[in-house]
């Protein structure tokens, strides 16, 4: 399997699977299992890439997650690039950096609490019209194109606003993932869809042994998040295996889980 860097001007008409990643890290932690079943014609565009402006001041809470990843702060971006570089390449899959400023970086002063980064977003958070303007521009030159995007459960920020801006895409061509290094803690999910207030309906998303080994891969080779995630690589290839043969259930094998309105 072959991984491209490409453009978002490029031809994305091709594309039947479009996957926004807030993050470095959420495609291949929520849906890792489904694209590396069938990883052809798989578009992900991981939105948050952006390096802080030179001389930004960060604050309290960007230096707690530097310090969690054991990454100085000018080496943050690099690094995290190279290891995402290294996860597309296992998924084999096409790839876009957005380069939109992650919230502990875009708005310091606001979002400069844990606290306050698990909230929905500012009105003037510049991501929202970003979020719309970029669904807006996939529902036209992606027209072969499901565009999946996160549920929002854990009420991360930058989770909630991509969420926020699908409400005025045709709801036949959105579905929605679960936020799996949330979804792992009893009752998240739940939760989010009491917040969520709209009638959506779960459809789970088979895959095999292959496919978790390839998705598991793909999550390890985040290197500088596994302990802040989940306290080591050995203990997320125990939680992910189990979450998803869970939600297999009877089925046998392993399953992700998305949502669609109805």
């Amino acid at each position: 399997m072959t991984a491209r860097l490409i453009d978002l001007g490029a031809d994305l008409t091709r594309y039947t699977r479009v996957y926004l990643s807030p993050h470095l890290d959420d495609a291949a932690l929520s849906c890792g299992g489904a694209i590396a079943a069938a990883p052809g014609r798989t578009l992900v565009i991981t939105l948050c890439t952006a390096p802080p402006p030179p001389g930004a001041i960060f604050s309290a809470v960007a230096l707690e997650f530097h310090a969690e990843w054991g990454l100085a702060p000018d080496e943050a971006l690099h690094v995290r690039w190279a290891e995402d570089a290294a996860a597309m390449a296992i998924l084999g899959v096409d790839y876009v950096y957005a380069g939109w400023l992650d919230a502990i970086y875009r708005l310091p002063d606001v979002y400069c609490s844990r606290a306050m980064l698990y909230r929905p977003p500012v009105p003037d958070d510049p991501v929202l019209p970003q979020a719309r303007n970029l669904l807006r521009m996939l529902i036209e030159c992606a027209p072969h194109a499901t565009v999946y995007a996160p549920l929002g459960v854990g009420n991360h920020v930058d989770h909630l606003a991509v969420f926020e801006a699908t409400v005025a895409c045709p709801p036949d061509r959105i579905a929605f993932y679960d936020d799996v290094n949330y979804a792992l803690t009893p009752g998240a999910v739940e939760q989010r869809l009491a917040a969520i207030g709209k009638t959506l309906v779960a459809e789970l998303v088979p895959f095999g042994t292959t496919a978790l080994r390839t998705k598991i891969a793909a999550i390890a080779a985040y290197r500088s998040q596994m302990a802040a995630l989940f306290g080591g690589t050995a203990a997320m290839e125990a939680a992910i295996s189990a979450y998803h043969a869970t939600l297999a259930q009877d089925r046998g094998g392993y399953a992700e889980r998305i949502w669609r309105i109805m």
